[in-house]
C-alpha cells in the first residue's frame, strides 16, 4: 500500500540561517541598519520554529553550514535531524539535503525557509496532502519566488534555476514539468525581503494568537512608527519652541 501522504508520513525540512550581525537579509539591512535586521531575522526564525515545533511529521532542520550544526541542534527541544547545508547555490544545497532526508527512508518531503511568517499549520497540511495526487507542490510567493516546495519523488536538478530572482517560481514549475513530474500550486504567500513587504505582514498577523508571531508583529510595529518628535502635533511642537 502506497505510504499515505499525512503530515505525520512527510518530512519538514526548515532551511535556516544563523542570524547574525550583517549576515543574511542585505536589503533589509539597507534599509534598517544591521541592528534592526538583525531582530527581523531572529524574530522570523521564531515563527518559522513554531512551525517546526508543531510539525506532527518527521523534522528536519539544516543550517547553511556544518559551523552552525551544534546551534540547529539546540533550536529546539523535540527530535529532529540536522543536516547542515553544504556549500553552493540554493538549488544545489536543495538537492543535497533532499538526497540526505531520503536515505533515511522519507518519500515525501516539505522545504520551508525561515521567512514566510503567515505560513499557518493548515498551509502544511494541505500541501502534504496534496502530495498524495501530485509529484511536487508548491506556494508561491508575492515576488515571484515559493514559500513552500514539497515533493514525493526527488527533485530534478535545481541549480541552474535563477534563485533570488522574480522569476524563480515559474522557472520551478517548468524544471519540474520538464522532468515528467506532475505540479500542483496552492493559495499564494509571501516572505519578507524588504521593508514595504512589512505591510503585507500587519495584515497577516494582526488577528494572529502564536506568540512567535505577536511578537513579529510588535517588532515590526515598532521599527516602521514614526520618530517620537512626529507624534506630536505641530501646534504643541510650536508651543515648545516659544
Amino acid at each position: 500500500m502506497p505510504q499515505s501522504a499525512s503530515p505525520r508520513s512527510t518530512a519538514l525540512v526548515l532551511f535556516c540561517r544563523r542570524p547574525q550581525p550583517g549576515s543574511g537579509k542585505q536589503r533589509l539591512i539597507r534599509d534598517l541598519g544591521r541592528a534592526n535586521s538583525l531582530a527581523v531575522a531572529c524574530a522570523l526564525l521564531e515563527c518559522a520554529l513554531e512551525d517546526a515545533a508543531a510539525w506532527p511529521g518527521r523534522l528536519v532542520v539544516s543550517p547553511a553550514c556544518d559551523e552552525d550544526a551544534l546551534w540547529a541542534r539546540g533550536l529546539l527541544p523535540r527530535r529532529k535531524w540536522v543536516i547542515p547545508q553544504p556549500q553552493g547555490n540554493l538549488g544545489h544545497r536543495i538537492n543535497a539535503v533532499d538526497a540526505a532526508v531520503r536515505r533515511r527512508h522519507c518519500r515525501r518531503v516539505l522545504f520551508i525557509g525561515s521567512d514566510a511568517p503567515c505560513m499557518q499549520p493548515d498551509d502544511l497540511a494541505a500541501a502534504a496532502a496534496t502530495l498524495e495526487h501530485a509529484d511536487v507542490v508548491l506556494i508561491p510567493a508575492a515576488d515571484g519566488g515559493v514559500t513552500l516546495m514539497g515533493s514525493r519523488v526527488q527533485w530534478p536538478r535545481l541549480a541552474g534555476l535563477p534563485w533570488s530572482e522574480s522569476a524563480l517560481g515559474g522557472a520551478l514549475e517548468r524544471c519540474c514539468q520538464a522532468a515528467g513530474l506532475t505540479v500542483a500550486r496552492l493559495s499564494g504567500s509571501f516572505d519578507i525581503d524588504h521593508v514595504a513587504d512589512f505591510r503585507l505582514a500587519f495584515e497577516a498577523l494582526a488577528r494572529d494568537p502564536r506568540p512567535a508571531r505577536k511578537r513579529l508583529n510588535e517588532l515590526l510595529t515598532a521599527l516602521t512608527r514614526p520618530p517620537a518628535a512626529a507624534l506630536f502635533p505641530a501646534g504643541d511642537a510650536a508651543a515648545g519652541e516659544a
